[in-house]
């Protein structure tokens, strides 16, 4: 079950559709509230953790105009090539970000696929599994810890090797 463990303080939607999701799903979620961050590396500095423990979600747009979503660790990128070869396509693409958050709800930087607007389908590198990650958790200033192979199976995600080296 989602667990808050810091004070939500006031407002919070993104927050609140994360952690109805997250529950929903049975999946345990430790949000931490945490000083913003212009940058993946410094998130990592401020929450204590390497950077390959934060995985991105990132909203990938496929050439129909549909979307999925990649967790990506945050010391990688993704592989479009392998992706493209997972998915069996020759056109995959980030969106701008007013498209993305009209694909998921969610800001740039608050991207998570507990709580998306719409249920794309999720595909997670393998280099994720078998730790605890951190993730976006709807709302800037958030973060959320997790075990990835709890989330992977809660998200029905597909894990394959869909990153290389940033």
């Amino acid at each position: 079950m989602a667990e808050l463990v810091e004070n939500q303080g006031p407002g919070g939607a993104g927050r609140e559709r994360f952690l109805a999701d997250a529950a929903a799903r049975g999946l345990t979620v430790e949000l931490v509230e945490r000083l913003a961050a212009n940058s993946l590396a410094e998130a990592a500095g401020i929450l204590g953790i390497p950077p390959a423990d934060i995985v991105k979600s990132l909203v990938v747009k496929h050439k129909d105009g549909s979307f999925l979503f990649a967790l990506i660790p945050g010391d990688r990128q993704i592989s479009w090539p392998k992706l493209r070869q997972l998915l069996g396509v020759n056109k995959l693409s980030l969106p701008s970000p007013d498209v993305a958050l009209a694909a998921t709800g969610y800001e740039r930087g608050t991207i998570t696929p507990l709580g998306s607007t719409s249920a794309w389908p999720v595909y997670a590198d393998s280099s994720i599994t078998g730790r605890r990650v951190s993730m976006g958790a709807g709302e800037h200033g958030y973060s959320a810890f997790v075990d990835a192979d709890a989330l992977t199976a809660a998200l029905s995600a597909v894990v394959a090797d869909i990153t290389e080296p940033a």
